[in-house]
């Protein structure tokens, strides 16, 4: 918005659209005037997200076909008269609209009163931290902090500090490095031998992990500072011992949002089958990371693999009873099932288009006799990227994603001091400048 000021007009419509839904809802004496008021709140931010995300998406799709029956509706010129492909996308709209509406939706449902004050609903609307890239606020959360008084705690702003500079480092040092080898790995993956391939699609996996959760840690930790709390994010999903454990510890606001706010209303209200209700889920999932089929494939693919593995659970404890297998070994085997699946449907996430994803993927799987991994030419930059994910993910499993700043409270003073001059050499000697933004900066 700093570029294209005029844009905080669509934030500012939000608002102002919503903090009166709220209010009239809440003052409606029936049912369907409630109703007509939450329409008016999820047409209004829906028209919003789909106009600056989804327009151009729609309408090439839309054309395509057309074009397929030979029936031609609009041609490049007339795209190019609408301009539509100058239309900008605001930081941050897929995640203030969602938020906006989470807040009008749970008015409707009688599980918060509106906020009064169109100051305070503003700042629940735009607060600074999360505002970008979330995580993805509820009102019964964060509006009664933000109405509370706040005082000064030192601990507070230890913490949220610790939890900033931990940010930074997964972006600058960890993530952006990860990028290099992904960046190329992806940018001709015909040229490139399978084993190399899996390790760019797995470098991605924790590319994209460290990069947002660095996000999240850095906006948890601003806040922190103020002496707010926002939802964790992430709860080691890397460590999930299944796909469907992985989708309830990635991304946790948002997933939660899409359970109460769509999955469960289709099920419960609508009667729509399970399996049916996860597809629309999942499809809605990947169209909300981008205009582009290649999230909505990556997200059907998590779908049914969802589906297969919740189907065949009885199946597949009863083999593992029948070998008697330990819990560990069971767990072992579903982490590295799911995992796996993971890495590889990710390939269609980083990938431009279908067909690159499809000649990645393929790639990927025609082994050869070469062991060739190191496409960058440097073995140095290879194995600390390596390092650096084994020591931040023993990082992880030892303190969680929320609880990082305790390898830094819990030593003693002079041990702390080491510590932050050990931070500021790793920050300035191994930072990658690239001046990446955050990967979910487009969403």
């Amino acid at each position: 918005m700093a570029h294209e000021p005029e844009l905080i007009l669509l934030l500012i419509i939000s608002t102002l659209v919503d903090y009166y839904c709220g209010i009239k809802m809440y003052e409606a004496k029936s049912k369907s005037i409630k109703r007509h008021y939450l329409l008016l709140s999820i047409i209004t931010n829906a028209g919003i997200l789909f106009a600056f995300k989804y327009l151009l998406f729609f309408t090439t799709n839309i054309q395509w076909v057309f074009d397929f029956f030979g029936a031609e509706v609009l041609n490049d010129q007339d795209v190019n008269s609408y301009n539509f492909n100058n239309i900008l996308l605001p930081i941050g709209i897929s995640f203030y609209t969602f938020q906006t509406m989470s807040y009008s939706i749970e008015i409707y449902r009688g599980l918060i009163i509106p906020e009064r004050h169109v100051g305070k609903f503003a700042l629940y609307v735009s607060f600074f931290p999360q505002l970008v890239a979330g995580p993805v606020e509820r009102a019964s959360r964060l509006l009664p902090q933000l109405k509370s008084d706040v005082k000064i705690n030192i601990n507070n702003i230890k913490q949220g500090i610790i939890m900033m500079a931990w940010g930074f480092f997964l972006k600058l040092v960890v993530a952006d490095r990860l990028g290099v080898y992904v960046d190329e790995a992806f940018r001709n993956p015909d040229s490139h031998h399978s084993l190399s391939l899996v390790l760019g699609s797995i470098f991605f996996c924790f590319q994209i992990y460290y990069d947002f959760s660095a996000y999240t840690s850095i906006a948890i930790g601003a806040a922190k500072t103020m002496g707010y709390d926002l939802i964790q994010n992430f709860n080691q999903p890397i460590f999930a011992t299944s796909v469907a454990e992985f989708w309830k510890r990635w991304h946790i606001s948002f997933t939660q949002w899409i359970r109460d706010f769509i999955y469960k209303p289709l099920v419960k209200k609508n009667r729509t089958p399970r399996l049916l209700a996860v597809f629309i889920v999942f499809f809605i999932n990947g169209l909300w990371h981008g205009a582009n089929w290649t999230f909505v494939v990556w997200s059907l693919l998590n779908a049914l693999i969802l589906i297969i593995e919740i189907s065949t659970k009885s199946i597949r404890y009863s083999i593992f009873d029948l070998l008697h297998l330990p819990k560990r070994a069971r767990e072992l085997i579903g982490w590295g099932t799911g995992i796996s699946l993971i890495i590889t449907t990710l390939v269609f996430f980083r990938s431009p288009n279908i067909s690159h994803a499809m000649v990645y993927v393929k790639s990927m799987f025609t082994f050869n006799n070469s062991f060739h991994i190191n496409i960058l030419d440097n073995y140095f930059e290879l194995f600390l990227s390596v390092i650096l994910i084994f020591v931040v993910q023993a990082i992880y499993y030892y303190k969680g994603n929320s609880k990082v700043y305790e390898l830094f409270t819990e030593r003693t003073k002079w041990t702390k001091y080491s510590m932050s001059l050990a931070y500021i050499l790793i920050i300035v000697l191994f930072a990658i400048n690239r001046q990446n933004s955050f990967i979910y900066f487009q969403f």
